[in-house]
């Protein structure tokens, strides 16, 4: 019997998964190996500092092909986009037509900076070309095309259709005829609109906007693909991969159990004990992991049925879930501070210092409310012992060590950010594999590609942000902005307000990498004229997108907190609402009161 042929997305993935261990496990080792060497005085490999950005740029595409053939993609929806849909559907054919346009579009821009560059070679380090480097781009959006154009028809017919409208963008794209037409680029601009509401990645919004508008001025959709690899070369960027990996170390193993019971013995005692743990515990998970709904994932279903169990009511629990969740994206080493220093300029340990007060206050908030509301809870607490709390001390005691190292690496100066996140890596790993027994090394291949997928799909929408951004300063979008602004707010705290419903609007619609990369440059000038420190800006906007995270109707923790506890969204609404109120309260604290950002500062 003949041996049916797999399809070629399915022959691709096993050098797919290949290249995605090789890059990261080298993206790690290399740092490590740089702090090894510089501690007994040797040299470490020529040139590291710059493959290590380099292995950034390769472990973000080679993700977003993991994340587009596991579906996984950041959207606005959490319906799959590429799949075989059983019932023709206009909008999710628009947006899966689209989608394909725009990553052919961007493979054949990245195509066009390959050619560039291999006419005027340039080695980043010793016979690596620039080139070379960079063709993980192409080679990237080249993958994503074809398991988009495999994976989402099943018939002919279909896929036929992708190729027309392909074909009819090329030959628009391509005439003379059609240059500057105002017309297609409004009707472009709306297709993108309506297939993101219809799932298409966010990714596709952002670099199909930003393509159109370069095309609309005779530019080159190469710069688009330009601007990804410049921002790759920000010295802090390995960092957000890294921390993200040992984030997830810690989120398959046994560790939030084991530091569950440092903090239940530590305040399980008091009325409001157990709320109290799970504030401190989803902060730290959402510090190391970068991003609140991986907190929400990891740990619903150990702190839900604990709540539940001891007495405290369904609304009460889910709400409390559900915005603790969104809270330590200001504290080391969170990736959101990380990158917002590296887009606007400002110094990340002086964001790190200012926001250890505020962040602080959001969970003291929090967890005040909870103690609060405690007492229309039936609940139980527990008795308070020395030798229990020793004793879950000592058993998470390597886990416990975690945010001292990072802030000794961090703030200790000696060794860099990345080099700090790239021990931390092998920190977790030892200690998970060897001390607790809780992996085994066969389960670190899947944990590495599932870190990847979540990278690939933060990082590609980066690259193409910076694509829009490029063009907006361009365009002098942030200049006559700033005009406007002048024009019609004379005052500071009106400013703010208008400030804080904005980045809220934002929190709502966009991840907060998309979000930081596209509006930061936009805010940064009327920061700076309306007087206010770039820091305390920092700050200002982080709390107020950790905000938007749980901001009805459509913050994205919202959506993930219905997904992770089969809920209907007017019940996760009516849950989180105090919640909410209590954290806009200690965000327009912080926001109208520098001081609480800045004290650490003078």
């Amino acid at each position: 019997m003949a041996r049916q042929k797999k399809p070629i997305t399915q022959r691709l993935q096993g050098g797919e998964d290949i290249l995605a261990l090789t890059v990261f496990f080298l993206l790690a080792f290399l740092p490590a190996f740089e702090t090894l060497s510089r501690l007994f005085g040797r040299s470490g490999v020529p040139a590291s500092i710059i493959l290590v950005q380099h292995m950034t740029l390769w472990i973000g595409f080679v993700g977003a092909v993991l994340a587009t053939r596991q579906n996984k993609l950041l959207a606005l929806t959490t319906k799959p986009l590429f799949q075989a849909d059983e019932e023709f559907h206009f909008g999710r054919w628009l947006a899966k037509n689209i989608s394909f346009i725009v990553i052919i579009s961007l493979m054949w821009g990245s195509w066009s900076l390959i050619r560039i560059e291999f006419q005027h070679p340039f080695d980043i380090a010793q016979n690596i070309p620039r080139w070379f480097a960079q063709a993980i781009m192409p080679v990237g959006f080249t993958l994503m095309a074809i398991q988009v154009f495999y994976s989402s028809f099943n018939n002919r017919m279909m896929r036929s259709s992708m190729l027309i409208m392909a074909f009819v963008w090329m030959f628009i794209a391509f005439s003379d005829a059609f240059n500057e037409n105002t017309f297609i680029l409004i009707i472009g601009i709306v297709a993108i609109l309506v297939s993101l509401y219809y799932g298409a990645p966010i990714f596709v919004g952002l670099g199909g906007i930003a393509g159109l508008l370069f095309w609309s001025d005779n530019i080159s959709i190469a710069a688009i693909p330009a601007e990804a690899y410049r921002i790759a070369l920000s010295p802090a960027l390995p960092t957000i991969p890294l921390f993200t990996l040992a984030g997830y170390i810690l989120a398959e193993s046994g560790s939030s159990q084991r530091m569950f019971n440092v903090f239940r013995v530590l305040f399980g005692w008091i009325p409001g004990g157990t709320p109290i743990v799970i504030v401190f515990l989803s902060g730290f998970f959402t510090a190391l992991t970068g991003g609140s709904g991986v907190t929400i994932l990891a740990l619903g279903g150990l702190l839900y049925p604990l709540l539940r169990k001891e007495g405290y009511n369904e609304m009460f629990s889910l709400g409390l879930i559900t915005v603790a969740g969104s809270l330590g994206l200001l504290f080391p080493p969170s990736l959101p501070v990380i990158l917002f220093g590296v887009t606007a300029g400002v110094s990340v340990k002086d964001i790190f210092i200012a926001g250890f007060i505020p962040g602080i206050v959001l969970v003291l908030a929090v967890a005040s409310w909870a103690i609060f509301q405690d007492k229309k809870q039936n609940h139980k607490t527990i008795s308070f012992n020395v030798k229990n709390i020793g004793s879950a001390l000592w058993a998470a005691k390597w886990e416990m060590l975690i945010p001292f190292l990072v802030l000794f690496g961090v703030f200790g100066g000696f060794t860099t950010l990345v080099e700090t996140a790239a021990i931390l890596v092998f920190y977790t790993f030892v200690i998970e594999v060897y001390v607790y027994k809780d992996l085994k090394m066969s389960d670190f291949p899947q944990i590495v590609l599932s870190c990847a997928t979540l990278i690939g799909g933060v990082l590609i929408i980066m690259g193409v942000a910076m694509g829009l951004t490029s063009y907006l300063v361009d365009a002098e979008i942030p200049s006559q902005l700033l005009s406007w602004v002048k024009a019609t707010i004379s005052s500071k705290f009106v400013f703010l307000l208008m400030l804080n419903i904005l980045l809220l609007a934002v929190g709502c619609l966009m991840d907060i990498f998309s979000a930081i990369i596209v509006i930061v440059p936009l805010i940064m000038p009327l920061g700076l004229h309306f007087g206010i420190d770039p820091i305390h800006l920092a700050i200002i906007f982080i709390a107020n997108l950790e905000l938007g995270f749980v901001t009805p109707p459509v913050g994205i923790n919202l959506f993930l907190s219905a997904y992770r506890f089969n809920k209907d969204m007017p019940t996760i609404y009516k849950a989180t609402l105090p919640f909410f109120i209590v954290r806009f309260i200690a965000v327009l604290l912080i926001t109208y009161v520098p001081i609480i950002s800045l004290g650490l500062l003078k």
